[in-house]
C-alpha cells in the first residue's frame, strides 16, 4: 500500500481542522455590536433599498432567531411590505423552545395564509428561524413558494454556534422534535428553491455551519459582509433578499449581482 507523502498528511489533518465543527472565533463574538452600524446603514441607504425590485403581492412569513421575538424583523418586514409583499411575522412569540406546540403554531399559519391568499408562500428565518423555516417547508412544500435562510445552524451539528450551551438550557440534548423523529438531516435542503445567505465574519454561527450542499432540488449559498445580529438589517442582505423574492414562481435562477453591487458579495470558497 502506498503511504501518504508528509506534506499531504499535514494538508489533510489541516483540513480535517478546518472543516471540523466548532464556533466562531471569538473576536467575531466580541464584535457583534457592529450590528448597530448596520443598522444605521440601513436606514441611511433606505429610499435605494425602496428602489429594489418589486414583488407580485404574495405572502412572505419572516421568523425570528433564537430568543428574538417579531420586534426584530421589523424593518426587513416594513421595506418588504413598501416592495409590495404581503409580510407578515409569526405567531409564536419569542424563539425559545422547539417543540409541538411551536410546530403547530407556525404550521397553521402557513396553512392560513396559503388558504387566504390562495398562493405559495416565501419563508424567510433568521438563524434559529431559519432552521425551523426550513424544516417547516419539508413538512408543507406545496403550500412554500421558497425558502431564505439568514445566517442558520443548518449543518445539523450544534457545535457550530456559540449559543449551544444556551439552546441545550432551553430545551434540553434532545428537543422535543427529535424525540418524536422529527427534525432530522438538518443539513438537507427542503424541496423547494432554497437561500443560505451568510457572512465569514458572524460571530454566533460558523459560517460553515450555513453552507448548504447541493442536493436534488435547486439551492444557493451566498456570502455578504455582515455581522450575525445584522443579517436581518444589512442593505446586501436586503439586496439579495429582494432579487430572490422578485423572481417569478417556477422561475427560479442562481443569485448573480449587478457588475455595481459585486462587491457586496464576495464568492464563496467553501
Amino acid at each position: 500500500m502506498a503511504s501518504i507523502a508528509p506534506n499531504s498528511a499535514m494538508e489533510a489533518d489541516r483540513f480535517l481542522e478546518e472543516t471540523k465543527a466548532k464556533p466562531p472565533h471569538r473576536f467575531w463574538t466580541l464584535t457583534e455590536g457592529r450590528a448597530f452600524f448596520e443598522l444605521g446603514a440601513f436606514y441611511a441607504s433606505r429610499p435605494m433599498l425602496s428602489q429594489l425590485p418589486k414583488g407580485d403581492g404574495h405572502a412572505v412569513m419572516v421568523l425570528p432567531g433564537f430568543m428574538a421575538t417579531n420586534s426584530s424583523t421589523v424593518p426587513m418586514r416594513r421595506l418588504l411590505r413598501d416592495l409590495g409583499y404581503d409580510a407578515h411575522g409569526w405567531d409564536a412569540g419569542r424563539n425559545v423552545r422547539i417543540n409541538e406546540e411551536l410546530l403547530q403554531v407556525i404550521e397553521a399559519q402557513l396553512s392560513e395564509l396559503y388558504e387566504n391568499t390562495g398562493r405559495k408562500v416565501s419563508l424567510i428565518g433568521w438563524s434559529l428561524g431559519g432552521v425551523l423555516a426550513r424544516e417547516l417547508a419539508k413538512l408543507h412544500p406545496e403550500k412554500v413558494r421558497l425558502v431564505i435562510s439568514l445566517g442558520s445552524p443548518i449543518s445539523d451539528d450544534r457545535n457550530h454556534t456559540s449559543a449551544a450551551r444556551l439552546f441545550k438550557f432551553f430545551n434540553g440534548d434532545e428537543p422535543e422534535q427529535l424525540r418524536d423523529g422529527q427534525f432530522q438531516g438538518l443539513d438537507v435542503a427542503p424541496p423547494v428553491p432554497t437561500t443560505s445567505i451568510l457572512t465569514k465574519t458572524d460571530g454566533v454561527v460558523h459560517w460553515r455551519g450555513s453552507v448548504q450542499k447541493k442536493g436534488e432540488f435547486p439551492s444557493e449559498n451566498i456570502e455578504v459582509y455582515a455581522s450575525h445580529l445584522g443579517l436581518g438589517v444589512n442593505p446586501s442582505v436586503m439586496i439579495a433578499m429582494a432579487d430572490r423574492l422578485a423572481q417569478k414562481e417556477g422561475t427560479w435562477k442562481p443569485f448573480k449581482p449587478s457588475a455595481m453591487r459585486r462587491w457586496m458579495f464576495p464568492k464563496l470558497d467553501v
